[in-house]
């Protein structure tokens, strides 16, 4: 159970951010046109694990957006909390936070801010990314970063207003990633156009599989698959994968204030 439940250390969804590739060609990746979310827009999410042939419903995720302004630049202010379930605190209670400060016009984080609690075990990590010296500021130092990174939420919204129907299937995408002071260079490999059932209801959504970092929860490789939805909204609506111990499923439960009308979902249910 420990160990699905650190996986809000990172939340799974957040595992995705585009930059140009040779395989893959695309627009410049240090800047790009917001045309997929709004400040108001709220997504919740629920996670269930399955480790004898039955999924649990273990625990939530929500991701809140407000515009604010940040050393005089207008910013997305963006929230993903992550927390267990109440049946599910007397055997490792975890209330994550993560926020991201987003240039409304790049597109690119300006500061990320990491407050986990998990099972009493305390992270607390402030990092301001300087574009202009490429540089990540944190409590333990100055850190040489690459001009496109991004942090682990700021690359989902990123990553939503990509135009998917420019890929190929099996085209490669990489991305970099600043999280606990280094920089992990990945990709996802785009998979196509599917329809997912979900907890929520039927889908119509884009396919793909991140490349993971190996660790105490992932094995690494292309494990991961995950759903978003095929509309101009881009919402994740489904994420799978084995974990050390069992399988663990994300779905999309609620949404509000999108900027789209969610044309892909077929049926609700």
């Amino acid at each position: 159970m420990k160990v699905l439940l650190k996986m809000f250390a990172i939340p799974a969804f957040t595992l995705m951010a585009f930059s140009h590739t040779a395989e893959a060609p695309y627009q410049d990746n240090c800047s790009i046109k917001n045309n997929s979310f709004k400040a108001g827009e709220k997504v919740t999410l629920s996670v269930f694990y399955n480790v004898a042939g039955f999924y649990v419903d273990a625990g939530v995720a929500t991701f809140t957006n407000t515009l604010e302004t940040l050393n005089g630049r207008p910013v997305f202010h963006i929230v993903g909390e992550g927390r267990t379930n109440s049946s599910y605190d007397i055997f490792y209670k975890v209330r994550d936070k993560y926020e991201t400060y987003i240039d409304t016009v790049t597109m690119q984080s300006l500061k990320f801010v990491r407050n986990v609690n998990e099972g009493g075990h305390k992270i607390y990590q402030n990092v301001s990314f300087n574009k202009t010296a490429n540089t990540a500021v944190t409590t333990d130092g100055v850190f040489k970063v690459p001009a496109c990174v991004q942090d682990v939420v700021s690359s989902v919204f990123y990553a939503r207003n990509i135009d998917f129907s420019r890929l190929r299937v099996n085209d490669k995408i990489t991305f970099s990633m600043f999280l606990d002071n280094e920089i992990y260079n990945m990709y996802i490999r785009y998979l196509g156009k599917d329809v997912i059932k979900t907890k929520y209801g039927k889908f119509n959504a884009i396919k793909f599989k991140p490349l993971l970092i190996k660790g105490t929860i992932f094995e690494g490789g292309e494990n991961m698959t995950v759903w978003v939805t095929d509309d101009a909204n881009h919402v994740p609506v489904r994420i799978e994968s084995p974990i050390a111990v069992g399988k663990v499923k994300i779905d999309l439960m609620g949404y509000e204030n999108l900027r789209h009308p969610m044309t892909s979902l077929v049926k609700r249910r």
